[in-house]
C-alpha cells in the first residue's frame, strides 16, 4: 500500500507531532480499519502521551478531518501522474479513472474515511472544486481540452459529475470476483479497468481523437 511506504513507521522523537499523529491515524486505518481508531489509540501508536494529540485535534473528528485531506491531497497527487503520463485526451480522460479506481483499491481504510467524513457534513471538501489541480477539476479541465464547452457551466459539471460517478461505482465494484474472467482475458486488473472507463460513454460529444 502506498502509505504504508510514506507514513513514518518509527515511534515519534521529535519535529512535527502533527504530521506523526496523522501518519499513525492512517497506519491504525488500514491495519485494523476505522474502529480501532481512538486519540488514545494513535498516541499510543505515535509512541506519543495519551494527552498530545489534543494539542492538535480536539476529537477524534478532527483527527479523521485531517487524516480525510490528505486522502484527498494523495489522490490529486495520483491522478496528477497518472494523467501527465499520457499523451491523447482519450487516453488521460481513461487515465483519470484508472488512477482513482486504483487508489481506491490500494487505501480502502482511507478511501472510506474520505466519503465517511464528506458525507457526515452533506459536502464534498471545498477545495475539491475550488483548487485547480484537484482530482475533480483535473477530470473537468480534461473535458474541456477534449473539446467541451467551458461555456456552459451546467453541462460541463453535469458531465464532468458523471465521469467521477463512473469512477466511484468501479471502485466500489472492481474487486467482485464476477469480473475476474473478464480480467484474465485482458491481460490484468488494469487492462480491464481501461476497457470498462472506455465503454462508459463518460465522453460525450468531445473530440478524443
Amino acid at each position: 500500500m502506498r502509505e504504508a511506504a510514506t507514513a513514518d513507521n518509527r515511534p515519534y522523537h521529535h519535529g512535527d507531532l502533527r504530521r506523526a499523529l496523522i501518519d499513525a491515524a492512517r497506519r491504525l486505518l488500514e491495519n485494523e480499519g476505522p474502529t480501532a481508531l481512538s486519540l488514545r489509540a494513535v498516541a499510543r501508536e505515535a509512541g506519543v502521551s495519551p494527552a498530545a494529540p489534543y494539542h492538535h485535534f480536539k476529537d477524534k473528528g478532527e483527527l479523521l478531518d485531517a487524516v480525510a485531506h490528505e486522502g484527498w491531497d494523495l489522490l490529486n497527487e495520483l491522478m496528477t501522474e497518472a494523467r501527465a503520463r499520457q499523451t491523447s485526451v482519450r487516453d488521460k480522460l481513461t487515465a483519470l479513472g484508472v488512477a482513482y479506481v486504483k487508489f481506491a483499491r490500494d487505501n480502502p481504510a482511507l478511501y472510506r474515511v474520505m466519503y465517511d467524513c464528506s458525507r457526515d457534513k452533506e459536502n464534498l471538501p471545498e477545495h475539491l472544486h475550488a483548487d485547480n489541480d484537484s482530482a475533480y477539476c483535473q477530470v473537468r479541465d480534461t473535458l474541456v481540452e477534449a473539446g467541451a464547452s467551458p461555456l456552459d457551466e451546467t453541462e460541463l459539471e453535469l458531465a464532468t459529475t458523471a465521469a467521477w460517478c463512473a469512477a466511484h461505482g468501479l471502485a466500489e465494484m472492481v474487486a467482485f470476483k464476477q469480473f475476474d474472467h473478464l480480467k484474465v482475458a485482458m491481460g490484468g486488473e488494469e487492462a480491464f479497468l481501461r476497457g470498462v472507463f472506455e465503454h462508459m460513454g463518460i465522453f460525450g460529444h468531445a473530440h478524443t481523437d
